[in-house]
């Protein structure tokens, strides 16, 4: 089956999309496999493009039309949007690199999704102070590099062609590089057992003695290279929005209740519009960004409405909610992921301080 481009979010192309990845997201028997099913809809139908300038192939959509297809997107099957904010940010960044040939070279099939990419940079954005030596060291010499270590929290390492990641240099410069994973001396564990998204089948990659060319270099080391332009942000606002998102599911499911259930209707309609004015706020920010200080409020915020939202649709499940089948159970366990992905620490501190009851 061959689906229709969806060029902006408003198409019903998209709505259609999010049917069909709802009806195939994940059962629990089926948590632990990778979504290729998933995928193959998204690059079919040209999610891969929207984050990807026109002139490499992509759509090139605003940060606003790409949160209203997160929004949709995440509703609808959370562990395949998890997925893909890893392999568009990917995406994002090779086409961001100082070399136009490597773009050039790898965009076609990354968009067309006939090639896997994913991040990993976790280690880049972690304070590591109390080790001697870096997760990820890289050695320059004259062929180009060699790198020796491993990064911890890779989606689908074992899944992808192409890794982004970041290493450090002795004298404290910073390197990005889209490495290819049949290289030698490149290996993914075995995938990490979690909580919940465990489709996303996240791993640590390790490398040993593998070396690169400066040609798989997105742009020169340097100090801190997660705040030049080829790093990107590396929350920004995308964890709020599939936080809202999986928000938007649980609420959907209280409001179906809601026709035979009466008492459920208030403390539903107190959810959906408490979730509302969240998407506003979201949408304001995307189109207009106001600082960090703003966007950590908002994450704050709808962590907390994802923890209640999907916690208020198991209650409404009663006992069938606790059976694992039962998609509420699910929600429960994807919503904790938000407490921990990308979390900064204001974010963290006013978390605890809602959990403790404290104003």
């Amino acid at each position: 089956m061959t689906s229709k481009k969806v060029t902006r979010p408003q198409n019903p192309e998209l709505r259609a999309l999010c049917e069909q990845l709802a009806k195939s997201s994940h059962s629990e028997s089926e948590a632990s496999l990778w979504p290729r099913e998933q995928l193959d809809l998204c690059a079919e139908s040209g999610v891969f493009e929207w984050f990807v300038p026109e002139a490499y192939g992509g759509q090139g959509w605003t940060a606003g039309e790409i949160t209203e297809g997160y929004l949709l997107l995440s509703s609808a099957c959370l562990t395949t949007t998890f997925i893909l904010t890893q392999l568009t940010g990917a995406c994002r960044r090779i086409a961001a690199a100082s070399d136009e040939a490597l773009p050039q070279r790898l965009l076609p099939a990354l968009l067309e999704g006939k090639s896997i990419a994913t991040l990993g940079i976790s280690h880049l954005t972690t304070s590591r102070r109390h080790l001697k030596r870096p997760a990820l060291h890289a050695e320059e010499t004259d062929r180009g590099l060699i790198l020796n270590g491993m990064s911890p929290w890779v989606t689908g390492g074992g899944e992808a062609d192409h890794i982004v990641t970041g290493a450090s240099l002795d004298d404290g410069r910073q390197l990005l590089a889209v490495i290819p994973t049949d290289l030698p001396g490149v290996a993914a564990d075995e995938p990490t057992s979690l909580i919940a998204l465990n489709g996303s089948r996240t791993t640590a990659v390790r490398f040993h003695h593998v070396e690169i060319d400066r040609s798989t270099l997105l742009c020169e080391p340097c100090e801190n290279v997660m705040q030049s332009g080829v790093g990107g942000n590396t929350g920004g606002l995308q964890t709020s929005t599939l936080a809202l998102g999986l928000t938007r599911r649980a609420i959907q499911f209280l409001r179906e209740q809601t026709t035979a259930r009466a008492d459920l209707l208030e403390p539903t309609e107190q959810l959906e519009q408490e979730s509302n004015a969240l998407t506003e706020r979201l949408r304001k920010l995307a189109s207009e960004p106001r600082g960090a200080e703003a966007a950590s409020q908002l994450r704050a915020d709808a962590n907390s409405l994802v923890l209640r939202s999907t916690q208020a649709a198991l209650v409404a499940a009663k006992g069938a909610g606790f059976v694992a089948t039962h998609p509420a159970g699910r929600w429960c366990r994807e919503a904790l992921f938000f407490l921990v992905w990308s979390c900064p620490q204001t974010v963290l501190q006013a978390n605890l301080c809602e959990l403790a009851g404290m104003d």
